[in-house]
């Protein structure tokens, strides 16, 4: 299966994102595998650094490290896809400043919603940053269920327990990008977030 073939978006509302950045992950997948989904906050400004780009893209160099941290032993995207996970981001174009509208991530998750239903044995979503904490919660609260993660601050949430439609969810930090490497006080909290999620799935 390839995502791209089953989730697209056509009418590109949404203002303040830039849409020739639009990317939805195209390769082959056996969504059955599935069994942690990691969601980030928006496409690159260069599609050459998804995750699914190939070669030593941005978003593959910070994933991976940031799994490395947490004790799996992967060299690339292509090693974590067989461990099981998949690696998507909330809002599917690139912004255009240093935030992203609500409207942008409420639109946008009608798409996330789509895709995370093409994996029906995911157990573990990790959120990867406020972005995609409030997709989630856009998910839930359009189906009538109310907020998954309260809006607080993630350092405030470590330790409870969220989840979202039979799956664990764990708000965490931003891993996709450079403020991986610049923030580095969040790479513990990183790692031992996405080793609470491996633990969970093994």
């Amino acid at each position: 299966m390839r995502v791209s073939r089953c989730v697209r978006c056509t009418t590109f509302p949404c203002r303040d994102v830039r849409h020739e950045s639009y990317v939805v992950p195209s390769i082959a997948i056996r969504p059955d595998n599935i069994r942690i989904v990691l969601i980030s906050e928006c496409a690159p400004a260069s599609p050459s650094d998804h995750y699914y780009a190939g070669g030593n893209s941005l978003f593959q160099r910070t994933t991976v490290q940031a799994f490395n941290d947490a004790g799996a032993d992967a060299l690339s995207v292509r090693d974590l896809v067989s461990m099981g996970v998949y690696l998507t981001t909330a809002v599917k174009c690139a912004k255009t400043s240093y935030g992203i509208e609500t409207r942008t991530i409420q639109e946008c998750s009608v798409l996330l919603e789509r895709e995370l239903a093409l994996f029906p044995n995911a157990e573990v979503l990790l959120l990867m940053g406020d972005v995609a904490v409030k997709a989630i919660n856009s998910i839930a609260v359009r189906a009538g269920e109310g907020r998954v993660i309260p809006a607080i601050p993630a350092y405030k949430l470590r330790g409870r327990k969220f989840e979202f439609r039979g799956m664990r969810a764990f708000p965490s930090y931003l891993q996709a990008g450079p403020s991986f490497f610049i923030e580095k006080s969040k790479r513990g909290m990183i790692a031992e977030d996405i080793a609470a999620a491996l633990e969970l799935v093994r």
